[in-house]
């Protein structure tokens, strides 16, 4: 088994940053610092740059990072084949969703796949749709899983389930509209969306476009990067408006928290999609994993 210390140090050299090196492998800072200095003081080099809060390579360092990769490499290859001897799915899975998957979809499916695969290491890793296929194209993810429109020829998306984006606001005492708002007056709330690159804002954006409105020529009171953020804003907020999945509204529509407000003349139906290097087997247990989501959410649709 690799030396945990070079996963530490892949870590802190993909993000170039200790902070969220610790995120990732969920250990402290100072544990962190402490694995790299063992393997500095082994290897009789300084393997990264400290400027303020900048972090860089050094020779030494970018040396030992393509040698990790390779060590990497060959451990989850033969721990592949393996545990193929026997038609088992093993090995490290780094997976990365979009937050709305991320939230609301994978989370459900992932405590019976480790009980089914109890030898696949599963890590997720958050963040919008843009930033999950840079990570699958930079090698730092076996798979994703995002939603939008806009795709990358070097990716190879499979889709995998509907949802929808539906317009929210604040509950109110007389209730939802009775007849969906015209577009106009619904867009003359203040609006709280998405940030930029998060395939929500995206599929917004594309459906005003073609009904020839400019987002920048709208009230945006505020942009959230996380979609939990857009729903407890809203319901301190009462003027305004949020698109929001369908799929992360279960229990603020059941709690009379927030209501839905439909808007004529505006549909926001999008995909969630599966993507993965283009021309690049999955590995075993990615493939697995991907089955595994198609199969719980088919029986459920």
């Amino acid at each position: 088994m690799p030396d945990f210390r070079l996963r530490v140090f892949q870590a802190v050299a993909r993000h170039l940053s200790f902070t969220r090196a610790a995120q990732e492998l969920y250990i402290t800072q100072p544990a962190i610092t402490k694995h790299v200095r063992e393997l500095e003081r082994t290897y009789g080099q300084r393997l990264f740059e400290r400027r303020g809060n900048r972090v860089s390579l050094t020779e030494a360092g970018t040396l030992l990072l393509a040698h990790a990769d390779e060590v990497e490499l060959l451990h989850q290859t033969l721990t592949e084949k393996l545990h193929q001897l026997h038609g088992e799915a093993a090995g490290r899975l780094r997976l990365g969703a979009s937050t709305t998957l991320s939230q609301y979809v994978l989370p459900a499916v992932l405590p019976g796949f480790r009980h089914r695969y109890p030898q696949v290491e599963l890590t997720l890793l958050n963040g919008n749709s843009e930033q999950i296929a840079e990570a699958i194209l930079s090698g730092q993810l076996d798979l994703g899983f995002v939603e939008g429109r806009s795709k990358s020829r070097d990716l190879h998306y499979e889709p995998l389930l509907a949802d929808e984006l539906v317009a929210v606001r604040r509950a109110t005492p007389a209730g939802p509209p009775p007849e969906p708002l015209p577009l106009a007056e619904a867009l003359a709330h203040p609006l709280v969306l998405r940030e930029r690159g998060s395939g929500t804002l995206e599929v917004l954006e594309f459906a005003l476009r073609e009904q020839k409105i400019k987002l920048a020529n709208l009230h945006v009171a505020f942009y959230f990067d996380n979609t939990e953020a857009i729903k407890t804003y809203l319901e301190a907020a009462p003027e305004a408006l949020g698109f929001v999945s369908r799929r992360a509204l279960t229990r603020e529509l059941a709690a009379g928290l927030l209501e839905e407000v439909p808007i004529r003349g505006l549909r926001l139906p999008r995909q969630f999609e599966a993507l993965w290097v283009q021309g690049q087997p999955l590995t075993r247990p990615a493939e697995r994993f991907l089955r595994y989501v198609q199969l719980q959410y088919n029986l459920k649709e």
